[in-house]
């Protein structure tokens, strides 16, 4: 009982530690539907927008306010088929959109009814 204070002191440190980087999933988001569209994976008037799933993977701070983010979206059309994409681009807090977005088709699903 006597380590419970270190171990409560351990379990906080790490959320105490994680630095803020800027919410930009918008810029990468935008930039990977007009590229499905482009690249005739999916029509992006056919995608629910309401079901999109955003995660940051990562967020690497790169200089005094730049950052590198790697966001992982699941886009899902009406139909219910799915289409994962990793995106990688840098953003700061002033700006989203400071550099273009590299995007990665990782999987595509389609239901059949």
């Amino acid at each position: 009982m006597k380590n419970l204070p270190l171990i409560i002191l351990l379990a906080i440190f790490p959320t105490l530690s994680l630095a803020e980087s800027p919410n930009c999933y918008s810029w990468p988001m935008n930039m990977t539907k007009s590229w499905l569209k482009n690249a005739n994976i999916t029509d992006i008037y056919n995608l629910d927008e309401s079901k999109t799933k955003i995660t940051l993977l990562a967020s690497e701070k790169k200089g005094k306010d730049l950052y590198t983010q790697i966001y992982h979206f699941i886009f899902y059309d009406k139909k219910g088929n799915t289409y994962e994409v990793i995106t990688k681009s840098d953003s700061s807090y002033e700006e989203c959109s400071i550099s273009d977005v590299s995007s990665y088709l990782i999987s595509k699903n389609y239901t059949s009814f």
